[in-house]
């Protein structure tokens, strides 16, 4: 661990956010009934419904989990500033708990979509200092 002490935050990060893609997955599966499903097993869409909510909150924290993982150890390993890295990263964690949150209980897409927003830019801000250590 020693090489990647300054990044503990970093890769906490790492580490939560598989046990949130793990309780979301969870969580998904409430409120399964036919009647609410599509043929191919899917739930039928309807914002309304807090179980379709949560299957997409689910789904949306998978798309976003490439992204994300590839980003923090790509900055990780060419040596992006550990400060901005873990920063970035603790952040990303924050606004994708606070977009579950958001998800689940509401039907307020433009807070859900600002608060992606927020996790995306780190993503992005991840990605930029991975490339500008390895240039």
């Amino acid at each position: 661990m020693e090489p990647f002490a300054e990044y503990g935050h970093a890769i906490a990060s790492l580490a939560l956010w598989a046990l949130i893609v793990s309780v979301l997955s969870g969580l998904s599966t409430r409120g399964r009934t036919a009647e609410k499903r599509c043929d191919c097993g899917k739930p039928k869409r309807d914002y309304a419904d807090q179980w379709y909510r949560s299957e997409r909150a689910f789904m949306n924290a998978v798309e976003t989990s490439g992204p994300f993982v590839a980003a923090t150890l790509a900055a990780i390993l060419a040596g992006a500033s550990p400060t901005w890295v873990n920063l970035l990263a603790s952040v990303f964690i924050v606004s994708r708990i606070a977009v579950a949150f958001v998800h689940i209980g509401t039907t307020i897409q433009s807070l859900r979509s600002a608060i992606w927003s927020v996790g995306m830019l780190c993503v992005l801000g991840l990605v930029v200092m991975a490339i500008a250590a390895v240039l």
